[in-house]
């Protein structure tokens, strides 16, 4: 791809409609599950669309169009143009609204390959990180959300979502955008605005069930860094809004590509596993093909000193698992990270020697963890021990190949009038991650994005290719 070049058109701000002037703050106090992501660094979206219109077309119909349909959005999602920010007097953070609050808008033109950006084909990481902005970050606080809107004359345009993992989980983040896009998609809809029930943000904090005590410990983990700080020691940190920082520095270096598992392909991944392996296994289609891409990446990057250790952890979304269940539609975080703190080289390795073939090793280890979700005895305890345990496993030659994003998460599913999108791309997993989403065809399988070398990549997808292949029913990677 050709040096591409990108021009900021527009440096705005939206604000929340609102027919009122109203000089209320509007404050959400965070939980557990939010403090314990407070400092991981934001998370980062596409949503590419095709639209063969010159930029005059897309600035002069269109982003007017986006703008007002977004103002329309923020009234309901309000916290989303505040900050994280911690109060002297509150006990613990909180999101903040204060009347006045606005959300950051770049609006951007790019002679980039659109084409390019928009298919599974790899290309340099780099290539997709001017399409994005970031959150603004001060000693007082942090913005929660940050937009960006680029348009590629006469191909299509694209929105960079970037929000604080502190606040927003996936779902909160797929809702946000869902719920932007109907309204965009309205004709001339009312005022105020209305959404459908399952895309009102539900805000009520008192679902969750913290035990006493529990918040403090995590913020203690997290913010303090060290077990036995107080609030006061956490509060007065002065770099309690910086983010812990899992990008790579060499992003030139990278390439990012997404690779696609039919719904075929996985029935054939579930049969392999079935006819070598008797036991209760969960053979859900994540399971398999975590699995499976796990299993291509340890073969890939063998040589790496970087990956020498390498982790199993994805995140499990326990909205309807908790006591009582907290709703489908909740603004926050509710995920839980799950993890296999065993070096999954060595495991690997000794599995093989026991004729227990790679993919189906990992398999039973991925199949474990999934049905202990919403299992546990005591939730957090396990939470507090994960926390305990995760800094003893980063290193600079470990890897941890956590799960971004979910296929149940329906990303394709936001159309804000001119159709679906061409593609869903997750920017932040340059930390050895991946991405899933459903395929945007609807045909119900899966795509996987992750970033990794040129050789790494180019061996990944000779490994992934010729483990699906026909003739190779017997012996996938």
């Amino acid at each position: 791809m050709a040096m591409a070049s990108l021009k900021i058109l527009e440096e705005t701000h939206v604000a929340p409609y609102s027919v009122t002037t109203t000089t209320t703050n509007s404050t959400l106090p965070l939980t557990s599950f939010d403090t314990y992501w407070f400092k991981f660094p934001p998370a980062q979206c596409l949503y590419l669309y095709s639209l063969p219109k010159e930029t005059t077309f897309f600035l002069n119909s269109l982003l007017p169009k986006l703008k007002h349909s977004l103002s329309l959005t923020l009234q309901h999602f309000l916290p989303l143009a505040g900050k994280l920010t911690w109060p002297q007097h509150s006990p613990k953070p909180i999101a903040l609204y204060t009347p006045g609050d606005v959300v950051s808008l770049s609006i951007a033109e790019s002679n980039a390959d659109f084409d390019t950006l928009s298919s599974n084909q790899p290309f340099q990481a780099s290539k997709v990180r001017p399409l994005l902005s970031p959150l603004h970050v001060s000693e007082t606080g942090v913005s929660i959300m940050a937009l960006k809107i680029t348009v590629f004359p006469n191909k299509g345009f694209c929105i960079g979502l970037t929000t604080h993992h502190g606040l927003v989980d996936g779902k909160s983040a797929a809702m946000f955008m869902k719920s932007w896009a109907y309204l965009s998609s309205q004709e001339n809809p009312q005022l105020p605005p209305l959404l459908p029930e399952e895309l009102t943000p539900f805000y009520d904090r008192t679902v969750i069930k913290d035990p006493s005590g529990f918040e403090m410990k995590v913020l203690n983990y997290i913010i303090g860094d060290n077990p036995g700080s107080t609030s006061s020691d956490c509060r007065n940190n002065p770099k309690l809004f910086e983010f812990e920082s899992f990008q790579s520095s060499d992003l030139d270096e990278l390439y990012r590509a997404i690779f696609e598992l039919s719904r075929s392909d996985i029935d054939k991944l579930r049969r392999k596993v079935s006819n070598s392996n008797p036991n209760e296994l969960h053979l859900s289609s994540f399971v398999l093909t975590y699995a499976y891409i796990f299993d291509c990446f340890l073969k890939a990057t063998t040589e790496d000193k970087t990956k020498s250790t390498v982790f199993i952890l994805f995140t499990a979304d326990y909205r309807n698992r908790l006591t009582p269940p907290v709703p489908g539609n909740y603004l926050g975080n509710c995920v839980v990270a799950k993890s296999n703190f065993e070096d999954m080289r060595e495991h690997v390795i000794g599995k093989e020697k026991e004729g227990v073939d790679s993919f189906t090793a990992i398999v039973m280890i991925v199949s474990d963890l999934v049905k202990s979700v919403g299992k546990e005895k005591d939730l957090y305890y396990e939470i507090e021990k994960d926390i305990v345990t995760f800094p003893a496993t980063e290193s600079d030659n470990s890897c941890h190949v956590g799960v971004a994003g979910s296929p149940s998460l329906g990303f394709y599913n936001t159309d804000f009038g001119w159709g679906r999108p061409k593609k869903f791309v997750v920017v932040s997993i340059e930390n050895g991650a991946i991405s899933m989403a459903e395929c945007g065809d609807g045909s119900g399988g899966i795509e996987v994005g992750l970033v990794l070398k040129k050789h790494q990549m180019d061996h990944f997808a000779s490994l992934f290719h010729n483990g699906l292949s026909h003739n190779n029913n017997n012996n996938i990677v």
